[in-house]
């Protein structure tokens, strides 16, 4: 028989002293320290000598040699150590890893597991601004640091992408909002003072969170709809405010063992939330080999397999957290769940979303699960949902936790592919010319507010064969 998985202990940490310029790997040590005492084990020691999993988020702040063999070593627990794992890039990466520890826990395979992630951006900008690179202290860095790590300043490689200059998070999540409102007759105001709602829903909820960047802070759906000097235009229709901002220092651990080993530990009941299940795949990396921009396979498959495996349905969620780069991520997810996108009487986030919470890096959605474990416990409802999304609409893994265990033991296979390859894809046009339909695009701005580039994806009327375009003229 198998064992049952149990979360037991959460940690989050958030450095708001830009000029303390803690590393990474120190704000996890701290948030796993906070999951260690939060799970309350009579014996601290004990719980902590037990430790036999370690898989760490990867972090955009600081190339490590190996971050989880430092954490392991941090921890006094290097001997005992039988898994480590240091994931690759991506919002899907604290799902899948929780997910995959879960079912460690449930073969037999591991007795405590700890996932952590964290970034501290905001002080390794303060370090670069101020001249002080490497930041003073911090550990030696596998490949040298000369300047701070951003998203949009990837390497968009040599593909049909970069020969148009377009593949950063910032150019194709609007290419999905454009192809969704115009699927759904949405207007272009309307469409913005929906982005604008949505985020305000989101900022409140952020305003209130211990653990946002913007705690305190609130803007409005005017401030955040309407273009001005403090929210200027990125790519359209998506202004500044409707952007993660990633320039945070936050943490974030989840501590997992099972029900035998919990009452082994002394780890009393009120402090276990069952993962019930998850699920993830993703759609092709290369944005232009999709089958359209109005909706995602990837998020629908994994939110129907999460949600079957967990025995779950939709109505059954109380709590629900949805990755939210930008507007179009929980808009696609809540029609997928058949929820309303905004004025829902749930709300599509318990954090705040990448804007107002911070975007932390690959790690957004590790604090989405201490936070659903801390509001299930609380009593603010019995199941939730929390998706990870990651790349440019590429990624997603979905888990549910719930305050119950499941009838069934935990479900240890994968249901889906690693990547779709049965949806129907639009042949590339080597050449392009003739009439076309404009399948969705973009507008990139410049920083002073000036159009810098249009980007056009669309179907060949002869053919039907998809192709990548920039504007012809200047006007």
């Amino acid at each position: 028989m198998s064992e049952v998985p149990v979360v037991i202990g959460v940690g989050d940490v958030k450095n708001r002293d830009v000029n303390n310029a803690k590393e990474p790997a120190t704000l996890m040590l701290e948030a796993i320290e906070i999951a260690l005492k939060d799970a309350s084990s009579k014996s601290l020691s004990d719980l902590k000598s037990s430790i036999d999993s370690i898989d760490v988020v990867k972090t955009w702040t600081w190339p490590y040699p190996d971050l989880p063999g430092l954490l392991s070593e941090k921890l006094g627990v290097q001997d005992t150590i039988k898994w480590k794992h240091y994931s690759e890039h991506g919002g899907n990466q604290p799902g899948k890893l929780f997910d995959q520890a879960a079912k460690r826990i449930a073969k037999g395979e591991s007795k405590v597991a700890v996932i952590t992630g964290g970034e501290a951006l905001a002080s390794l900008s303060a370090c670069a601004a101020a001249k002080k690179l490497p930041p003073p202290g911090w550990t030696k860095p596998s490949s040298a640091v000369d300047s701070v790590f951003t998203p949009t300043g990837r390497d968009l490689g040599n593909n049909l992408g970069a020969i148009h200059k377009i593949g950063a998070p910032i150019h194709v999540y609007p290419l999905y909002e454009n192809a969704f409102r115009a699927h759904r007759g949405q207007s272009l105001k309307a469409n913005n003072e929906e982005s604008a709602k949505l985020y305000a829903e989101f900022s409140a909820i952020a305003s209130t969170q211990d653990y946002a960047w913007s705690q305190g802070q609130r803007h409005d759906s005017n401030t955040i709809g309407t273009v001005s000097a403090r929210n200027r235009m990125i790519c359209t229709p998506y202004p500044l405010l409707m952007n993660a901002f990633n320039t945070v220092n936050l943490a974030g651990a989840v501590i997992l063992t099972s029900v035998s080993y919990a009452k082994h530990l002394g780890i009393t009941e009120s402090q276990w939330i069952y993962p019930l299940g998850g699920a993830g795949t993703s759609d092709a990396s290369e944005f232009w080999r999709r089958p359209n921009f109005y909706t995602s396979p990837s998020i629908e498959r994994s939110l129907r397999s999460a949600l079957d495996v967990s025995e779950t349905k939709a109505a059954d969620l109380d709590l629900i957290d949805i990755y939210s780069c930008f507007p179009i991520v929980p808009k696609l997810a809540a029609t997928a769940l058949g929820l309303p996108v905004v004025g829902g009487s749930r709300p599509l986030t318990l954090l705040g979303g990448l804007t107002s919470f911070g975007g932390a890096g690959n790690n957004y959605s590790m604090h989405a699960l201490t936070e659903m474990t801390r509001q299930l416990r609380s009593g603010k409802g019995k199941k939730g949902l929390v998706l990870c999304n990651g790349g440019v609409l590429s990624y997603q893994h979905v888990v549910v936790l719930g305050t119950a265990p499941r009838s069934a033991e935990y479900p240890v296979e994968n249901i889906l592919p690693e990547v779709l390859s049965d949806t129907v894809v639009p042949e590339l046009a080597k050449l392009a010319q003739g009439q076309c339909i404009v399948e969705t695009y973009t507008v990139e701005f410049n920083r002073d507010g000036s159009p810098l580039r249009g980007h056009i994806v669309g179907r060949l009327k002869i053919d039907g064969k998809r192709f990548l375009a920039n504007h012809g003229d200047e006007r």
